[in-house]
């Protein structure tokens, strides 16, 4: 981590670990579901052609499990923009909160796909 100042890392650490209420196992096991890769909006296909028709919230689930299982220190650049990604869309999101139960609605299943879990 070269080019940010260290109180700037520290402060995105603390929302993203904030923002970010589920585990990494639990972040892992939640990927795997149906529940999981029925929302979002779908991601454009990478050079390697792989991301074709994932939601951009379960690649970026995908990106935050790597990032919880990294080291302070191993942490890089563009880490740290990816963890101000999902600070903004969980704060934006959760904003949006629908009425009734959300245990099984696609609101909670697209914050889940980001790291949070509202029902926690």
């Amino acid at each position: 981590m070269a080019d940010m100042a260290d109180t700037d890392t520290q402060q995105v650490r603390r929302e993203f670990q904030d923002a970010v209420n589920m585990t990494r196992r639990e972040l892992e096991k939640w990927l795997q579901t149906d529940e999981s890769r029925s929302v979002g909006q779908a991601g454009e296909s990478t050079k390697s052609g792989t991301g074709g028709g994932e939601s951009t919230g379960h690649r970026s689930g995908r990106r935050i499990v790597d990032i919880l299982e990294k080291k302070v220190d191993d942490l890089t650049d563009a880490d740290y923009e990816h963890m101000n990604k999902v600070v903004g869309y969980v704060h934006r999101h959760g904003k949006q909160r629908p009425s009734g139960d959300i245990t099984a609605s696609r609101w909670r299943y697209s914050l889940m796909n980001w790291g949070h879990d509202p029902c926690k």
